[in-house]
């Protein structure tokens, strides 16, 4: 792990993974003196930290399971069948028969990074994105699943659709599938 020095009082620590980075943040909360603890794909930034920034018993390791969502999903993206035929398997099949979890969000409020389909599934992203993705459009790019809590430009393989509330700035939880959360297609 790597500490870099982000403006007066926040840090942020490098690690080798997604995997890696749900860890840091799950065992920091409780236990570091910080405003926000906020995980991404490879690093977490520890932001206002008050004192010094004492990570020395951490372990690299899994994550206690967090609360199960299930999700059904309209199986009508406009990708589905070069997804399909990229895979050579069944979209919702090795969709349905993935427990996700939730990585890190970014890219919008809402927009949660799922990980959990084995490495060899990977599927670039579009080489022209789109410039507007319907919200609730459920898309794969690299190693991630996604859904687009908004209409936004994007550039992910689509595969389907959700129906859900993703973000609701008046829930005391606005982000439905925090860090940590599982989630469950069907």
């Amino acid at each position: 792990m790597h500490l870099i020095p982000v403006g007066r009082d926040a840090i942020l620590a490098e690690v080798a993974d997604a995997g890696e980075a749900l860890s840091l943040a799950t065992w920091a909360r409780g236990r570091v003196a910080a405003v926000e603890i906020v995980p991404a794909a490879r690093t977490v930034l520890f932001d206002g930290v008050t004192g010094e920034l004492d990570l020395s018993d951490w372990t690299p390791g899994p994550v206690t399971s967090g609360d199960l969502v299930t999700l059904a999903v309209d199986w009508n993206g406009p990708d589905f069948d070069h997804v399909a035929e990229t895979w050579g398997r069944s979209v919702p099949e090795v969709m349905c028969s993935t427990e996700f979890t939730v990585a890190f969000c970014g890219f919008a409020p809402g927009f949660s990074y799922l990980t959990g389909l084995p490495r060899e599934l990977a599927l670039p992203r579009l080489a022209s994105p789109r410039s507007r993705v319907p919200a609730g459009s459920l898309g794969l790019a690299g190693e991630y699943a996604g859904i687009y809590p908004t209409a936004s430009p994007g550039g992910w393989q689509l595969v389907g659709t959700v129906e859900a509330d993703l973000w609701d700035p008046t829930r005391s939880a606005p982000a439905l599938l925090p860090p940590g959360t599982r989630v469950r297609l069907t």
